[in-house]
């Protein structure tokens, strides 16, 4: 259920024609943390939150504090940021699911996405690198799945990006009679939303890359400009050059200080990172 910011009385925030861009909590949470990315970046406002007993409750300090007057704002586990100019809202979840309590969600948000009249939804993930059958070693790392009802809406649209659909698989790799199916190991929730989501007739994107656990930071960095081919959200500096992107990091839950790093991103502070917690020695 969506709680606004706002006071009583006052409008609640109007999501009518708007894409609704959220992350799965998958491996390495590169989905997470690419939608930090998005919202950092573009100075997303927090509009409201998305109440569910779902999740894993938690609690921490505003992750995109740019000042000591907002630092001390609260944060927790599913918030929602909204960015009319852009077509953009963006749930944002920071906590895992609750034991067998993931299709729950799914279906109240489905239910939301209903309600609020969102156009699309696009889901950023990721899956197991080491799952990978021989045709998927082969080439780029990226793939996308589209509903049945948003691949009718865009019709050929992408088709000069280049992209690669998400490619069936054997049901049991073992045996070769088995039948063919979309399988996303290591994508949390990814796949159900889909499923639900077709059978739904709802308009929606699957964005994942194969990774493996680890400093995904780079692979978060991958998942957004791959999104940003797509929606043009976020601009570059000029024709063929990288993104500009604010990664809001604590030095000490990094690789690497924070120090000048020639990856085209601004590198920031930031308190939490989804509780990889990796202390310099």
């Amino acid at each position: 259920m969506f709680v606004p910011c706002v006071g009583p009385g006052a409008p609640a925030p109007d999501f009518t024609g708007l894409t609704l861009l959220l992350p799965a909590v998958s491996v390495g949470n590169v989905g997470q943390l690419a939608t930090d990315l998005i919202i950092s970046t573009l100075n997303m406002p927090k509009v409201g939150y998305f109440y569910t007993d779902c999740l894993v409750p938690m609690v921490g300090n505003n992750p995109y504090a740019t000042t000591e007057n907002n630092s001390a704002e609260l944060s927790i586990n599913a918030e929602v940021y909204s960015l009319p100019s852009k077509n953009l809202i963006v749930l944002q979840i920071r906590s895992p699911f609750i034991k067998y309590k993931s299709r729950s969600f799914c279906e109240a948000l489905l239910s939301w996405v209903k309600s609020s009249k969102c156009t699309r939804v696009l889901v950023l993930s990721s899956s197991h690198a080491y799952r990978r059958d021989d045709q998927q070693l082969q080439g780029t790392p990226f793939r996308y799945l589209f509903t049945p009802e948003l691949q009718k809406n865009i019709g050929n649209q992408i088709q000069y990006l280049n992209w690669k659909e998400m490619e069936e698989t054997l049901s049991f790799p073992e045996m070769q009679d088995s039948d063919m199916c979309i399988q996303i190991p290591g994508g949390g929730i990814t796949k159900l939303l889909y499923k639900l989501s077709c059978s739904e007739g709802i308009q929606m994107a699957i964005l994942l890359k194969f990774c493996s656990e680890g400093d995904n930071i780079p692979d978060a960095i991958d998942l957004a400009n791959y999104l940003n081919e797509w929606l043009q959200v976020l601009k570059t500096p000029g024709k063929n050059s990288c993104l500009l992107l604010k990664f809001l990091l604590e030095p000490k839950l990094c690789f690497w200080e924070a120090k000048e790093i020639q990856f085209g991103f601004e590198i920031l502070r930031k308190n939490v990172i989804y509780g990889k917690q990796l202390e310099k020695k």
